[in-house]
């Protein structure tokens, strides 16, 4: 007979209030004015320590209205990542990168070659290639690089971390995750996330990179060893798709990239990942997040949408005294000042203090391996090694 139990130990949500030296400020110049660069500049315009001295975009006009439209003034203006950094080096201490993916490498290492510390923007890049010459330029600069990847700052993401590590689980030896949306094909900003000269990768990037980040970040990043990687794109190549939501027909000639992926990866410690990512499908959830251990499996609630969280009370199944028993983890609340301000508080702590990045890159280097390695995989049709040379 199956039981309800609770683990003290698991519940409680501690904080402490944060004291803010407002008379050393930290410099941002701002790399790329879309979407995502709202949240970054109204982020930092609640933070007393830091001051948006510069941005840039390749755009002629697009930073000027971009900031007019913020309300941010008294910034300089350029027309390209490089032009803000030859010019800016010596008057600023960080960079937002929040460009399309294909700049993101190219973008980061300019800036870190130039003594510049990097706030990067979610998915750290294409290929991992560029994620290995984004690693040495950021040895060899000593500055702070640090990526996207707010949802691990949310509570509930950190309790199943905690719960990993306490050894309740035992050892793990399989996870299953993914997650998407029904309908969700990001087009209201323009194409630049379905063509592959922006993107280089669809759902895998946008929403996939996350669900990864929560898995190995819950079990310590171990390295992958092996992906056996599909990807289709049956969504994004029909009309239908997006002139039932008001956009041209022609996005889908221009749709290059996934709109949903799977794979099998085997990682080190004899662990194997089952993912699978989606944009569009004709279901709510491809399942929930699954760790299944030597003492007790833990089940994450999916979301309808990827929202940085998780989509009801985590449950943890175990024996006691012969009899499976349920324990349902209480949700934890998210911090009041939402979970993008503290991704981008963190870093700018780094920068302050001298302190490690929140989220190195010396983790999220497997995440991409990991992407890129289902890319290669579904080009060739077979299971591919993964390397990753010293960095």
């Amino acid at each position: 007979m199956a039981k309800q139990g609770d683990l003290d130990a698991f519940k409680g949500n501690a904080s402490t209030e944060e004291v803010i030296d407002a008379t050393k400020k930290v410099r941002v110049g701002i790399i790329g004015t879309g979407w995502i660069a709202e949240a970054h500049v109204q982020e930092y315009k609640k933070m007393p320590d830091v001051e948006i001295v510069c941005a840039a975009d390749l755009i002629p006009g697009k930073a000027e209205a971009f900031m007019e439209k913020m309300g941010v003034q008294g910034v300089r203006f350029y027309p390209s990542d490089q032009a803000l950094i030859d010019a800016e080096k010596d008057n600023i201490d960080a960079v937002s990168i929040c460009t399309y993916n294909r700049q993101h490498a190219p973008c980061a290492i300019y800036a870190l070659e130039h003594g510049v510390n990097v706030m990067l923007e979610k998915p750290m890049c294409v290929t991992l290639e560029e994620a290995i010459d984004i690693c040495r330029a950021e040895k060899k600069s000593g500055k702070v690089l640090s990526i996207g990847f707010q949802p691990r700052l949310d509570p509930n993401m950190q309790m199943i971390k905690k719960i990993i590590e306490s050894g309740e689980l035992g050892q793990i030896y399989y996870i299953q995750t993914g997650g998407g949306r029904r309908k969700g094909i990001p087009t209201p900003f323009g194409t630049t996330f379905i063509e592959d000269k922006t993107a280089g990768l669809g759902a895998l990037g946008d929403i996939g990179c996350y669900s990864l980040d929560m898995v190995l970040n819950g079990i310590g990043y171990p390295k992958p060893l092996t992906v056996t990687g599909y990807c289709s794109d049956f969504f994004g190549k029909n009309p239908k798709t997006f002139t039932a939501k008001g956009y041209p027909a022609e996005y889908a000639d221009l749709f290059s990239v996934d709109d949903f992926a799977a794979a099998f990866v085997r990682l080190e410690g004899g662990i194997i990942l089952d993912f699978r990512i989606a944009w569009d499908m004709h279901l709510d959830t491809p399942g929930d997040t699954i760790f299944m251990g030597t003492k007790g499996s833990l089940r994450v609630p999916s979301t309808e949408c990827w929202n940085g969280s998780i989509g009801g009370p985590m449950k943890i199944y175990h024996d006691v005294a012969g009899e499976g028993v349920c324990t349902e983890i209480p949700m934890l609340k998210s911090p009041e000042e939402g979970l993008f301000y503290h991704k981008l508080r963190s870093f700018v702590n780094a920068v302050k203090n001298g302190g490690a990045a929140p989220v190195p890159s010396s983790q999220i280097i497997y995440n991409q391996a990991i992407l890129d390695g289902i890319l290669k995989s579904n080009a060739i049709g077979h299971e591919i090694e993964i390397e990753i040379p010293e960095i």
